[in-house]
């Protein structure tokens, strides 16, 4: 049997002779800081694990080099989302540590930067974070998609001021609870992916160090989770195996069939439209496609604040675009984008402080493109949603 026991926000674990220490973080807390030191300099560990994985650890440590970034071959891998997503849980934690005069995941480098001085061996033991986002896509509906991007950017974007006080408090399990229940009712597909498997990630990866004595630097968020996880590997419960949560799975079959059923859905009812009705109601069904897409997949790119041209070819395209699916108009609206409003080196060394406001967003060229790809690929979506139930009733009619 395992002995736990808990004193603030660090958690000892007896595994037989194994010790596993957790020590709760705040990923912007200077407390939290000083703390991981400490505790690395008084427990003397023979390993110490970090609750990150290795490229982000190498990005935080010597700075991300956007200067060789292609964003013409981010959207053309389908890659453009993800890029979105990083950067706005990037701004978030970014904003929130300028609040409290830190930088974010600043505990992650100091237990790095300890274990090297007291030649302890350490480890990264979070999940690469692409696969955790391409994860949280893949599983979700379009509806959970388009919450996911909400919360994202209005998390990023908040005006709200936490003291540091309000961000120790997050550490409390009390208050982490009620944070995780509620983005569980919110979004229980991103819940599941960022916190139940990640607790799942982490408590695997440190049990399978073979250490006596074991320091884990993780987010306080995960702690009760984790030791869970610890508990039911060390009694044989749960296998040591993460295969499963390594991995994107592949779309179920009819998601993936879902853009050609709705293409042969619109030809099919345009379609019939000319031969049941003749080519006056024929024509009226293609203009009700041509416009219900085009002016959506316009109006986001105006909320983007595209270039006129992109606006124009967002309208244009959109309605054929619809009826591809191995091209978005996203896509075609974000090389636009970047073609007569190519992204300049400014922007790219800019683009760490832009990131945290709106002003920022919309002002540097290459989140422009971004916004660009997303707003007019909602555009699109929304007129397909709203075109095929009144073509249907154009042609029931």
């Amino acid at each position: 049997m395992s002995e736990i026991n808990d004193i603030d926000t660090i958690r000892r674990i007896k595994l037989g002779a194994r010790e596993i220490i957790l020590c709760g973080t705040a990923h912007i807390s200077k407390e939290s800081v000083d703390q991981v030191e400490q505790l690395i300099r008084d427990e003397n560990p023979g390993r110490v694990c970090i609750e990150i994985d290795a490229d982000r650890f190498k990005q935080m440590r010597e700075g991300q080099d956007w200067s060789k970034l292609n964003i013409g071959q981010v959207l053309k891998k389908g890659q453009a989302f993800l890029m979105l997503a990083s950067l706005v849980l990037s701004a978030y934690q970014r904003r929130l540590g300028m609040d409290v005069g830190t930088t974010q995941g600043q505990e992650m480098l100091i237990a790095a930067d300890v274990s090297e001085e007291l030649n302890i061996p350490y480890s990264f033991s979070d999940r690469d974070i692409q696969t955790t986002l391409r994860r949280a896509w893949s599983k979700s509906s379009f509806f959970q998609k388009m919450k996911m991007l909400g919360a994202l950017i209005g998390s990023a974007f908040t005006n709200e001021k936490l003291t540091e006080e309000e961000l120790e408090s997050l550490k409390k399990s009390s208050a982490l609870e009620t944070m995780m229940t509620e983005l569980a009712d919110y979004l229980p597909t991103v819940k599941e992916v960022f916190i139940d498997e990640r607790d799942r990630f982490l408590a695997t990866k440190i049990f399978l160090e073979k250490e006596d004595k074991v320091i884990a630097v993780v987010g306080a968020g995960h702690m009760n989770g984790i030791v869970k996880w610890l508990e039911d590997l060390a009694k044989g419960e749960k296998e040591a195996d993460l295969k499963e949560v390594s991995t994107v799975p592949p779309p179920r079959k009819w998601v993936s069939k879902l853009p050609w059923l709705i293409t042969v859905a619109v030809v099919a009812l345009i379609a019939s439209g000319f031969i049941r009705h003749g080519a006056r109601q024929g024509l009226e069904m293609l203009l009700v496609w041509i416009l219900a897409n085009g002016t959506l997949a316009a109006i986001g790119a105006i909320i983007a604040l595209a270039h006129p041209l992109t606006i124009i070819i967002s309208f244009l395209a959109a309605p054929f675009t619809s009826m591809n699916p191995t091209i978005g108009v996203g896509i075609v609206a974000g090389l636009i984008q970047s073609w007569v409003r190519k992204p300049r080196v400014e922007d790219l060394e800019n683009l760490n402080n832009d990131i945290t406001s709106i002003k920022g967003f919309y002002q540097n060229r290459l989140t422009k493109v971004l916004l660009v790809f997303i707003l007019s690929s909602i555009g699109s979506s929304i007129g397909t949603f709203a075109a095929l139930p009144y073509l249907t009733a154009l042609i029931a009619g």
